[in-house]
């Protein structure tokens, strides 16, 4: 068998993964990185290929669809469309080109600092050893540090196992036809980003949640806009309701609704989008003496495990799975690594669901900030109000700033509205630099933009608003 030693051994090929070979190359030290492929693609993992890039292309595609055909309908702007098709295997070559530009470009990347990749099935054999399985035969790869990144996979319902119409978000980016009917397994953001780009593209969407709302991680007051757009969209959701199983003939998915009797719903396609478990199986992590967190690989401050010079980032550490979490860690890890003194601060995550309007959120929200003892200032602006936003012919949502009434410290910022998953850098940059509200107030925001409602809020909550 053959055999490589290196420094640091990375076992997964994602945003976490990856960015941390790249630093750690960048650093000087000696990088392998081992990549599986499989259901995620490849370098990159589910975010590049089967998750984060594709399901925005596809939600891109079906906005503009759905923008001629409303066209077709009217036309508000002077713009006069008849009768747009669309070819969806056309767009899902498209989708697929992106993809292919971003992984080679993080093959190159990889590259580029000297960081050498092993395609195959990792094995760990102890904290410092990995057997690969390759197309050329065993390898075995020794390593001072081990850093895990192997990511997450779609949760599977024991009524509903993948396969046949049963398909996971995965499935569901490939798929070269829209569905006629199409029937979503949960209302968290990745089933209702599918769900909605689906219903613009023609499809009957129905969605599924047990919970009594959709979105029920977010507070109700920024659900609402994306509730509303949903209706507008003629797409049912069906709260308090289970998913049970298939129907005999397999065409349909019989559901159970609390207080109410039990019904099949018909479809062609059933998306189950139930969220996401860690990927813990096939690569010998019971071979390791790791301490785990329920699910997940319990780490430290310094995405440290309990085993000297093995580490773990990404979806294996749990929530929030985020591909800019799993980077962040990355970075952090290579840099310990080489020397450096750093720790893993995850309080300032940007969070945003790519509905209709998007959601994007950062720090505490009202309820948070209440239950940590803080008095709060609350600002909120209004799209309706901003310019840009009604130049874009989307003035449903707003921007609402949450801070301290004491001394006016930023604790969380939010907002709903088209394109607002933009804003982000913005609120977690105010948030990161420990910003007050007169930081923000006093901060010359470029008009029209959608920025305005940021400063705006800003102001409100200090009683300043000049624009409402």
């Amino acid at each position: 068998m053959a055999e490589i030693t290196a420094q640091v051994l990375v076992v997964g090929g994602g945003p976490g993964g990856y960015v941390t070979a790249i630093r750690a190359g960048q650093l000087g030290l000696d990088v392998v990185l081992v990549e599986h492929g499989g259901p995620d693609g490849g370098l990159g993992g589910t975010c590049l290929n089967v998750g984060c890039i594709p399901s925005k292309a596809i939600i891109h595609a079906a906005d503009a669809y759905e923008r001629a055909v409303e066209q077709a309908k009217s036309q508000p702007f002077g713009i006069k469309v008849e009768h747009p098709t669309i070819d969806f295997a056309r767009t899902v070559d498209w989708k697929d080109g992106i993809v292919g530009r971003l992984t080679s470009g993080v093959g190159a990347l990889l590259k580029r600092h000297r960081v050498k990749i092993v395609q195959g099935h990792a094995i760990m054999v102890d904290g410092k050893t990995c057997r690969v399985e390759t197309d050329t035969g065993p390898q075995a790869i020794q390593a001072g540090h081990v850093v895990l990144a192997t990511g997450s996979m779609p949760a599977a319902l024991p009524a509903l196992t993948f396969g046949g119409r049963v398909i996971s978000s995965t499935e569901a980016l490939s798929l070269q036809a829209v569905p006629e009917r199409l029937v979503v397994v949960g209302a968290g953001y990745i089933g209702l980003e599918l769900g909605t780009a689906f219903a613009k593209l023609g499809a009957k969407v129905t969605v599924i949640e047990a919970e009594d709302r959709i979105l029920p991680i977010y507070d109700a007051e920024l659900v609402r806009p994306v509730a509303r757009r949903l209706q507008a969209l003629g797409i049912e959701v069906l709260s308090r309701t289970r998913a049970v199983g298939l129907s005999d003939g397999g065409d349909a998915v019989r559901v159970e609704r609390q207080g109410a009797a039990g019904r099949s719903l018909a479809a062609d396609r059933i998306l189950v989008a139930t969220g996401r478990r860690a990927r813990v199986e096939g690569f010998g992590l019971e071979r390791l003496d790791l301490t785990m967190n329920g699910a997940f690989v319990a780490i430290d401050e310094r995405c440290a495990t309990s085993m000297r010079n093995v580490w773990a980032v990404g979806d294996l550490t749990g929530e929030p799975m985020l591909a800019h979490r799993a980077m962040a860690q990355g970075v952090v890890v290579a840099e310990l690594i080489a020397g450096h003194r750093r720790v893993f601060d995850g309080a300032v995550i940007p969070a945003v669901c790519f509905t209709d309007p998007e959601i994007v959120t950062v720090g505490l929200s009202p309820e948070e900030a209440r239950q940590a003892g803080h008095e709060v200032h609350t600002g909120t602006f209004p799209f309706q109000a901003n310019g840009r936003a009604l130049t874009l012919a989307a003035e449903d949502g707003f921007v609402r700033v949450l801070a301290r009434a004491d001394n006016h410290l930023v604790l969380g910022i939010a907002a709903v509205g088209a394109g607002v998953s933009e804003l982000a850098g913005a609120f977690g940059l105010a948030l990161e630099m420990g910003a007050r509200l007169e930081d923000i107030g006093g901060t010359i925001h470029a008009h029209p933009t959608l920025g305005e409602a940021f400063h705006e809020a800003s102001l409100r909550a200090l009683g300043e608003a000049l624009h409402i």
